[in-house]
C-alpha cells in the first residue's frame, strides 16, 4: 500500500524499523526488483514493462547509487573509482578527466584523488562514493543507509553534502536512513515505512 510521488530537486528521506522493507522499496524503485502488483514509473516509463537490458541501460544513464558499505574498488584510487562509470559509458578521455575532477572537487577531495580507499577515512570513502554516484549526471540518486558506518558528526556532514548535491547538480535523492534527527531538517520530505504503508511525517 505504498503510494509515492517524487519530483526533481527533492531530498526525500525514508525511515522505518529494521525489517520494515526500506531496502526492498529502494530496490523496487530502482528496477532491481520487480513488484508483484502495482506500477513504478520513472520519467513516464513503467519499469515493469522494460527488459533487463533496458533497465540496466536506464540505471547507467539516469540513476546513481550510494551504499552503506561505500562499495569502492580497493585496488583503484579515488579518482579511478569515480571515473570508472564514465569509462563504462564510453566518455572520451578529456571529458572523463574534467567531470571526475569536478565531482571530486564538489565533495571536497581534490587533494585526495590519488589515494586508495584504505588510505581514506570512512567519511572520505563515502564522499568518493557520492562523487561516483553523480559523475555520469544522473537525475536520481538512491542512498541506502549512507551514514550507517559513520559517526554522528561525519554522518551529518554526509547529509549536508547530499543536500548540496541536490541543489548544485539539480538531481533528486531518495535516502533510507535511521539517522532521522540529523537529516530531517535538510530534507524536502520525510516518510516512515511501517506495516507496508508509507506515511508522510514532513512535506514542504
Amino acid at each position: 500500500n505504498v503510494d509515492l510521488e517524487v519530483f526533481l530537486g527533492q531530498l526525500v528521506l525514508i525511515t522505518g524499523r529494521s525489517g520494515s522493507g526500506k531496502t526492498t522499496l529502494l530496490n523496487l524503485l530502482a528496477g532491481l526488483d520487480r513488484p508483484t502488483s502495482g506500477t513504478i514509473n520513472f520519467q513516464e516509463q513503467d519499469l515493469s514493462q522494460l527488459s533487463e537490458g533496458e533497465l540496466t541501460k536506464l540505471r547507467r544513464r539516469h540513476i546513481g547509487f550510494v551504499f552503506q558499505s561505500f562499495g569502492l574498488l580497493s585496488l583503484l584510487s579515488a579518482y579511478e573509482n569515480v571515473e570508472l562509470p564514465l569509462r563504462i559509458a564510453g566518455w572520451d578521455r578529456g571529458e572523463r578527466q574534467r567531470r571526475t575532477e569536478e565531482c571530486l572537487g564538489l565533495v571536497g577531495l581534490s587533494d585526495r584523488m590519488g589515494h586508495r580507499p584504505f588510505e581514506l577515512s570512512g567519511g572520505e570513502q563515502q564522499r568518493v562514493a557520492i562523487a561516483r554516484a553523480i559523475v555520469h549526471r544522473p537525475s536520481l540518486i538512491f542512498a541506502d543507509e549512507p551514514t550507517g558506518e559513520l559517526d554522528s558528526v561525519t554522518g551529518a556532514a554526509v547529509f549536508s553534502l547530499l543536500k548540496k548535491i541536490v541543489d548544485k547538480e539539480d538531481v533528486t535523492v531518495i535516502a533510507v536512513t535511521h539517522d532521522i534527527a540529523m537529516a530531517e531538517e535538510m530534507a524536502t520530505s520525510t516518510m516512515e515505512l511501517s506495516d507496508g504503508s508509507l506515511d508522510s511525517n514532513k512535506e514542504d
